[in-house]
């Protein structure tokens, strides 16, 4: 079997991005990409701030960006990758596709996020098998290591097709 050649995409905006995803506020945890190589690893970020719906309840008086939402973005980055890979920035090939996560494993959280952070997404192919997908994630303010996951997600058909 031949290798898979890999692509490099730089700085894929908002608009590209709901393009690929379905996800829509409160639930588009991904801003900007800042670099896809296809089959490998992608880059990209969410800037949390204090207007984020989430910050109503968690935490009122001390706000923290929950560990979830961390993973949730992670997740994101993660379909964003596995989309490119398999259409490159071809929206009309991927518009009856989506990403299920299978397991989310690892999860580590290191320092609490706050508002006003740039949560960057690095997440690296770890095995790619058809249409199942397996990823490390590493979410990180600054240079500081503030969440790791491992995830396994598959891209099917989608339901509303």
């Amino acid at each position: 079997m031949g290798e898979i050649k890999s692509l490099n995409f730089l700085n894929i905006s908002i608009d590209k991005i709901m393009n690929i995803l379905p996800h829509r506020y409160p639930m588009l945890l991904v801003d900007r990409v800042l670099e896809i190589n296809t089959h490998k690893n992608i880059n990209a970020y969410k800037n949390v701030t204090i207007n984020e719906q989430v910050f109503l309840g968690h935490f009122p008086k001390e706000p923290i960006y929950p560990g979830v939402m961390i993973i949730e973005g992670m997740a994101q980055a993660g379909g964003i990758l596995a989309f490119v890979s398999t259409w490159g920035l071809d929206f009309e090939a991927s518009q009856d596709k989506i990403v299920y996560f299978m397991t989310i494993d690892n999860v580590k959280f290191r320092i609490p996020v706050r508002p006003g952070d740039c949560l960057m997404y690095k997440m690296e192919v770890m095995k790619q098998r058809s249409n199942v997908w397996q990823l490390q994630g590493k979410a990180y303010v600054g240079d500081s290591l503030v969440s790791e996951a491992e995830l396994k997600a598959m891209v099917t058909d989608s339901h509303n097709k």
